[in-house]
């Protein structure tokens, strides 16, 4: 493993995991959403944020947590991976993650990435572009039927595939990986 992508749902712990891979295997580490979303939460014009992804990628070790199909990881990260952990966890875990993470954050101020932060209000927006816990809840699906695919394409052949559907998974994946 040196090559390694970490994809799943908002909340279920893609960060988190992808932190003590790096620290136990002294990977660079690229979160994907400290790229795209810049001062303001704009997005990174896709051909920076392509390049940026595509550049990070050409080391040899590595370990970039996201899902950004549209820009960059199918076509640009998925094919240089050696590895795809795909953490799967049920809905009700990772629901009540996601909002004892976001009230966390909003009531400490903490700044998630280029001066962001993210603000109580946002868990009471209907719209999932513009709440996290939303838009966890109406992707789960889609990132399973994503990540199905990918396990029977021919193009993701090459890879390692860990879906990791527990916590307990999740532990034994970590204390596992040399």
């Amino acid at each position: 493993m040196h090559r390694i992508v970490v994809v799943g749902n908002s909340g279920s712990g893609k960060t988190t995991l992808s932190r003590k891979l790096a620290e136990k295997l002294e990977f660079p580490c690229l979160e994907l959403d400290s790229l795209y979303h810049q001062s303001g939460w704009k997005p990174l014009p896709e051909e920076e944020f392509r390049a940026r992804v595509a550049e990070f990628a050409l080391q040899p070790s590595w370990i970039i947590d996201g899902n950004y199909t549209g820009a960059g990881m199918p076509d640009l990260v998925w094919p240089v991976a050696d590895t795809m952990v795909w953490l799967d966890l049920p809905r009700w875990i990772v629901a009540p993650r996601l909002i004892g993470r976001s009230v966390k954050r909003a009531l400490t101020r903490e700044e998630l990435w280029n001066g962001n932060r993210e603000r109580l209000r946002s868990l009471f927006d209907p719209r999932p572009d513009h709440n996290v816990v939303l838009w966890s809840i109406t992707r789960h699906a889609d990132y399973q039927r994503r990540f199905q695919q990918a396990r029977a394409d021919v193009a993701t052949a090459h890879l390692r595939l860990y879906r990791l559907c527990s916590r307990g998974d999740i532990a034994e994946f970590v204390d596992a990986v040399q």
